[in-house]
């Protein structure tokens, strides 16, 4: 978003070309394109904080990746996760507040999006989200989340993922594309993690065998590498739960997916889809690990947004 606008809204409009050499590849495209959009929408994080205009200059500058809004003596700052952590953490270490309030990512966006909705929602000239044409009445599709559709859109949508568009609520189960013949291990050791000093650690061992893609996969045919991982979670009866919930995610391959590595920067290789791990005992949430108190809600929502709870 650009610093100059930061009230900017944009509107994207994809739209298939016969012409294409791969049909496949660009269904794929925004297949991810689509997936990408929630994963950002799911991951943004929302506080608000007692401030004023200085201090909101101050900290935007510092700060510069994160949002910051005056409104009331009070900043509302919103960004990804671990930029939201830094801030929090700097936050406490100056003891510059006494109170943060917290808002979750789905119910900011949520509400975000219902109160932009009612405030210029015209009931004879509606808008469908996905074509952005005006939605004929007798063709249209209204969700259980109050969110309308054209019909047509909204069921070649659901082809690509049985989810809301606009909210990400979920109609359905959802099938992810995490190759077959992979393996989800469990072993348990009595060293506690950091913030749980009172349990011992559950490690995961994910192993996801090279192989070849399917037609679901962005280049079909072609091999790809395949990718052991490790993940932690404290021993704890709410730790023990996201377990579970992870083993049914796993169960219905939407820990993984073939993609592109973000750390070695090779394509058709196994990578984590959006569900976050823990992938390090030490080092806070910028290093994938704990303390981390607000780790296990976080997944669990996630987690949640994808049918499993």
């Amino acid at each position: 978003m650009p610093k100059s606008d930061r009230s900017s809204q944009y509107c994207y409009t994809w739209t298939d070309r016969p012409q294409s050499d791969s049909f496949r590849q660009a269904a794929f495209v925004r297949q991810r394109f689509i997936t990408f959009y929630q994963r950002v929408a799911s991951d943004l994080h929302i506080i608000s904080v007692p401030g004023d205009l200085h201090e909101h200059n101050k900290l935007q500058r510092k700060f510069p990746t994160l949002i910051f809004e005056p409104s009331n003596n009070k900043l509302t700052v919103m960004g990804p996760f671990p930029h939201i952590a830094e801030f929090k953490e700097f936050l406490w270490k100056n003891h510059s507040t006494k109170r943060l309030v917290s808002k979750t990512p789905t119910d900011s966006l949520s509400n975000r999006i219902s109160a932009s909705s009612s405030a210029h929602k015209d009931p004879d000239d509606e808008s469908c989200p996905i074509c952005m044409e005006t939605i004929v009445r007798n063709k249209k599709k209204t969700l259980r989340c109050k969110h309308s559709f054209c019909s047509d859109c909204l069921e070649k949508a659901f082809v690509y993922k049985p989810v809301c568009p606009t909210c990400g609520e979920l109609y359905g189960t959802l099938k992810g594309t995490q190759p077959d013949g992979g393996a989800m291990e469990v072993t348990k050791n009595t060293s506690p993690l950091p913030g749980y000093e009172k349990y011992g650690t559950i490690v995961i061992h994910y192993y996801i065998p090279r192989g070849i893609q399917k037609e679901e996969h962005p280049s079909p045919g072609q091999p790809y590498e395949g990718a052991s991982r490790t993940a932690y979670l404290p021993d704890s009866p709410e730790g023990r739960m996201v377990l579970g919930l992870l083993r049914r995610a796993f169960d219905q391959r939407l820990i993984f997916t073939i993609g592109r590595s973000t750390t070695s920067g090779r394509n058709n290789t196994v990578t984590w889809n959006d569900i976050h791990h823990k992938t390090s005992t030490h080092g806070g949430p910028t290093h994938y690990g704990y303390p981390d108190p607000e780790y296990l809600s976080r997944v669990r929502d996630e987690l949640k947004v994808k049918g499993i709870e």
